[in-house]
């Protein structure tokens, strides 16, 4: 059985790319505990949420995923409240921000832990279009306090690299990586 370590309805929907038949269990892992750079932070989280599934489920192949948004060497988290996602998304009006997610897929075959950059460039974004996005709730649950995926909205000039990954699943480079 295919397990992804994951609990984000995203992940859920793009896994579907790769395989249909898999379930979901969630890691439960305390994030806190590694201070390292904004950049290798995805790639080791992802190893702590595959190793604690793997542990508990030894026959099976685990997916683990987490996914970051930087700039400026900051990590954007979820926003909290309605003005956190406001000020987020002021910042990144106008400007370039990298999305990196780390991924381990772990079995008794094997281990594969990697690295998946997207470069994204936003708009120069009005206070008007900000707060009506806002209004619709979806940057709430999502790092940066965004969904690439909204498409009704005119965030995104353009991206370099893969899609799925600013979703949150590098389906590509699984895919290919894939065991």
């Amino acid at each position: 059985m295919i397990i992804l370590a994951s609990e984000s309805p995203r992940r859920r929907e793009l896994i579907k790319k790769i395989t249909k038949e898999f379930t979901v269990i969630p890691a439960n892992i305390d994030e806190s505990v590694l201070h390292i750079p904004a950049c290798d932070l995805p790639g080791e989280l992802s190893k702590l949420k595959a190793y604690d599934i793997f542990a508990r489920y030894p026959n099976d192949k685990v997916l683990a995923c987490d996914t970051v948004v930087i700039i400026d060497g900051q990590i954007l988290g979820k926003p909290h409240s309605k003005e956190e996602a406001k000020k987020m998304l002021q910042h990144l009006s106008g400007r370039k921000h990298v999305v990196i997610s780390g991924y381990t897929i772990i079995s008794k075959e094997k281990e594969v832990t990697r690295t998946v950059r997207t470069y994204v460039y936003f708009n120069k974004l009005s206070d008007e279009l900000i707060d009506a996005y806002i209004a619709t709730g979806s940057p709430m649950d999502k790092a940066g306090a965004y969904g690439i995926q909204d498409q009704e909205f005119d965030l995104v000039n353009h991206i370099e690299g893969s899609f799925d990954n600013v979703i949150g699943l590098p389906t590509e480079d699984i895919k290919a990586h894939w065991f």
